[in-house]
């Protein structure tokens, strides 16, 4: 065992929480001032479940002993057998428990970042059920297919350094799931819906950014010279991708937005993650370019077919894993990393990008379906959202019984 290694995937794997509070600041900011506060709640307590889910049956489901590449058996489950020694089958050189709590922020922040899409009107404990069944259900299965040893997708051949498939595609497909069972916002291409708070998104976006070197430097799962290459990749195609966006903001209005430049940000950091540690910083920059100008014009795409994904999770995050994943077919190294393969351009053939599109196509079918599905029965049941006055007098006060701002209070001590 490594202490140096041990120290930088727990590090990392703190840096990947820290994510969670920025998405809660980055989604927050997006909504109005009425759903501040349960916009930001969401995200908290997504991390809150998945933790507790995560040790009790979450992580065997996801990384237990493979039943014929489908699902993980329960062997770990309560975190049985996953103690400080190492566990070679995933890295001989830090604790598996330190492997274990790594991989629980990904799974905490991946349903949270699906509450972007039914922001401003779905149901408390409903978003609570869905989040924890889809962990279970969508998710831990997902992660097994492509990360576990004897998933099918992993033995396949496909590449997802830190979660392109897992996290966002399945995300963003289940986000799309969301916003077409529960329905448009009241006011939905009628009325003029604004974020109300840019600096609180700038903020999280912030936050995001940061994170997010533990989210794929961390996937290197030691201080190493593939963890240096993947800052390096996270870095550029951000800013790639944040220049992009900029360049369709001035072509469209002939201004550069703050929301769109973090909105591009996001969008490379979101392509790149499942190529970050198998790509080159030339080839890190191309897919964050093409991300940023093909998700800038992507979130458009629900006013023409009308479904409102209200923070734009299916135009970042779906399309942006995509992108990323399929540009892995095409650019990936074997001089970067001698555990992948070669893309298309650097003589690998079409084979990977086969392999590519295969992973993609299985984890949007997937995860839309089962997601689809899940949403339907607990509408059925429980209900999805609030009603038409509820949500007319917001979620704070309705599910939470507090206020975002209390602006009134303060002018009245004030005048005393």
């Amino acid at each position: 065992m490594d202490t140096g290694d041990t120290a930088y995937v727990l590090i990392s794997a703190a840096m990947v929480m820290l994510m969670i509070p920025g998405l809660a600041f980055f989604y927050s900011g997006m909504v109005r001032a009425k759903n501040v506060l349960a916009t930001a709640l969401q995200s908290f307590f997504s991390l809150a479940l998945v933790s507790v889910l995560w040790v009790l049956v979450g992580f065997t489901l996801a990384f237990g002993t493979d039943i014929n590449g489908l699902i993980g058996g329960l062997n770990f489950a309560g975190f049985e057998g996953v103690g400080q020694a190492p566990n070679v089958d995933f890295s001989a050189t830090i604790p598996f428990l330190a492997f274990a709590v790594f991989q629980m922020f990904f799974a905490a922040i991946t349903p949270a970042l699906i509450t972007g899409a039914f922001a401003e009107r779905m149901k408390f404990w409903s978003f609570m059920l869905f989040s924890g069944l889809w962990l279970l259900l969508i998710y831990a299965p997902l992660a097994h297919w492509v990360w576990a040893p004897g998933g099918w997708i992993r033995e396949m051949g496909a590449l997802d350094f830190a979660g392109g498939t897992v996290v966002h595609i399945s995300a963003g497909v289940a986000a799309l799931a969301a916003a077409l069972v529960i329905g448009k916002r009241a006011g939905f291409k009628t009325k003029s819906i604004v974020p109300h708070n840019l600096p609180f998104t700038m903020l999280g976006a912030g936050l995001l950014w940061f994170g997010w070197y533990g989210f794929n430097a961390g996937s290197a799962l030691g201080a190493n010279g593939l963890a240096a290459s993947a800052v390096v990749t996270t870095t550029v195609a951000a800013g790639a991708a944040m220049l992009g966006w900029a360049f369709v903001d001035y072509i469209r209005h002939r201004k550069v937005t703050s929301l769109g430049a973090v909105s591009g940000v996001v969008a490379g950091l979101v392509a790149i993650t499942p190529a970050a540690g198998f790509v080159s910083p030339i080839s890190a920059i191309i897919i964050g370019l093409a991300a940023g100008l093909i998700c800038a014009y992507a979130v458009g795409v629900k006013l023409k077919f009308g479904y409102d994904d209200a923070l734009d999770v299916v135009g970042v995050h779906a399309v942006g894993g995509v992108v990323g994943a399929l540009l892995i077919g095409f650019l990936a190294e074997t001089a970067v990393n001698p555990g992948g393969a070669d893309g298309v351009f650097y003589g690998g053939g079409w084979e990977l990008l086969w392999h590519q599109v295969v992973a993609v196509a299985v984890s949007v079918v997937f995860a839309f379906s089962a997601s689809w599905v899940l949403l339907k029965i607990i509408d059925k049941t429980i209900g999805l959202r609030v009603s038409k006055d509820e949500e007319a007098l917001g979620l704070d006060r309705v599910q939470h019984e507090e206020d975002g701002y209390v602006f009134a209070e303060s002018a009245a001590k004030s005048k005393k």
